[in-house]
């Protein structure tokens, strides 16, 4: 049977199963035994059996329940209030004044939390009704909201480069070094943006804070003292090589934990709710990776990577145009899939291409991750426009449609990085890390 075909049925079985409302993880076994079953003269039930143990059992995916932890304990503890309280007397006279607020504190917390969804709903409880009681403009603290939650997949620890890692068997440390520098370049891209809006248009309506003085704002700084100290106690452990990623996310946890109770703010009750919360979103993604691991594996059997990275091959497409051509596709796949079933689905076919093409790994991550970011906020299905929604009561086409310049920027970055690779590379090159 031809490949084209055999992808046609891959992708047939796929959608009607994601069509009729089968969880993903489920829908990508489901692929896998058609695959194996239709294809292949190996058992199914062995070859799933051993899939499922294979990527179950790796000792890096167990940072992953861990960083998710911390998230949970700093979402639901007073520890993330106090991120507006520290940053809004040194944003409130820069152009676009606390609009700030939402990109910085998003990129601070994302350094802790991993997740753009627990990023976007603990900033956005803080900084929504703040600045609509001082006349912010509604579509820019939407938009920049949304955007800005992205970097919570890229600024480490990032769930999605966790998983990229252990799907591509390559060193979780290096992938978050590689996160560091584009991620401060993209916040500061949306803060320039920010900027030039209110410089163009005006500030008129807007309710400036009273000014403060330089002893007041280092005073109101103390609130931010708890979370950067976390920051750098978990992020300084893996880039000084004392610690792995998994390591690393065990302090994360003791530190958030012990952070809260010094402050109050840790409750029995609060305590049970950040385990649940963990638990579930780690099941949950743990669940995916299963199905993914077991399709990979499925694909193996049939050919179908090497097939495909042949006929790329054949294609003659350089660099760029392969680059290009994998932008549209992950945009395109990102509008029907979240951020992390759209890498373990397709890493398995895309991994032989960038490889024959000479791609760097680590820097591919981040390139993935950009295009994913941006998935995150293009409908139908996109992730953190529904979290608005549900935060805001605005419709979705309103907020997709403040998002649209926050999509603009990370396209720009897609070719920044594109431009000056570096940006991702030299860091993990230069510093010794732990796998």
């Amino acid at each position: 049977m031809e490949h084209f075909e055999l992808i046609s049925i891959f992708l047939f079985v796929l959608f009607l199963l994601l069509g009729t409302g089968v969880w993903v993880g489920f829908a990508l076994m489901g692929v896998a035994i058609v695959g194996i079953e239709l294809f292949t003269s190996r058992p199914a039930g062995d070859a799933m059996l051993t899939a499922i143990w294979a990527s179950s059992t790796s000792w890096s995916l167990t940072a992953l329940p861990l960083f998710i932890w911390m998230g949970e304990i700093l979402f639901r503890t007073k520890l993330s209030q106090d991120l507006f309280k520290g940053l809004s007397p040194w944003m409130s006279k820069l152009p676009g004044g606390l609009l700030h607020t939402n990109i910085v504190g998003c990129t601070i917390f994302a350094a802790v939390s991993g997740s753009s969804a627990a990023t976007l709903t603990t900033v956005g409880k803080m900084s929504i009704p703040e600045l609509e009681k001082r006349n912010y403009p509604r579509h820019l603290i939407i938009g920049t909201l949304a955007g800005a939650a992205t970097l919570g997949l890229m600024i480490p620890p990032s769930l999605t480069l966790i998983v990229y890692g252990v799907t591509i068997n390559e060193s979780i440390s290096k992938l978050f070094l590689a996160g560091i520098v584009p991620g401060l370049i993209l916040a500061s891209l949306f803060m320039l943006y920010v900027v030039v809006y209110s410089l163009v248009k005006g500030q008129q309506g807007i309710i400036i804070d009273g000014a403060k003085s330089f002893k007041q704002k280092l005073a109101a700084s103390r609130f931010l003292i708890p979370v950067l100290l976390l920051v750098m106690f978990v992020i300084g452990s893996m880039y000084s090589g004392i610690a792995t990623a998994t390591e690393a996310a065990s302090f994360g946890v003791i530190g958030a934990f012990v952070l809260a109770s010094v402050q109050g703010s840790m409750t029995l009750d609060t305590f049970k709710k950040s385990i649940f919360g963990a638990v579930s979103t780690s099941a949950m993604i743990a669940l995916i990776l299963m199905g993914a691991s077991f399709l990979s594996l499925s694909m193996g059997f049939t050919g179908l990577p090497r097939a495909l990275a042949e006929w790329i091959a054949t294609m003659e497409l350089s660099r760029f145009e392969l680059l290009m051509a994998l932008l549209v596709f992950y945009i395109i796949i990102g509008c029907f899939l979240d951020g992390i079933s759209a890498v373990v689905l397709t890493i398995a076919i895309v991994e032989p291409m960038i490889r024959q093409a000479g791609i760097d790994i680590i820097w591919f991550g981040i390139f993935i991750v950009v295009v994913v970011e941006m998935a995150q906020i293009t409908p139908p299905i996109g992730f953190n426009l529904f979290v608005l929604q549900g935060m805001t009561g605005y419709q979705i086409g309103y907020i997709a449609r403040t998002a649209i310049p926050m999509f603009l920027i990370m396209l720009l970055m897609i070719f920044v990085l594109i431009w000056v690779p570096e940006l991702a590379t030299w860091l993990p090159e230069q510093m010794r890390v732990r796998p």
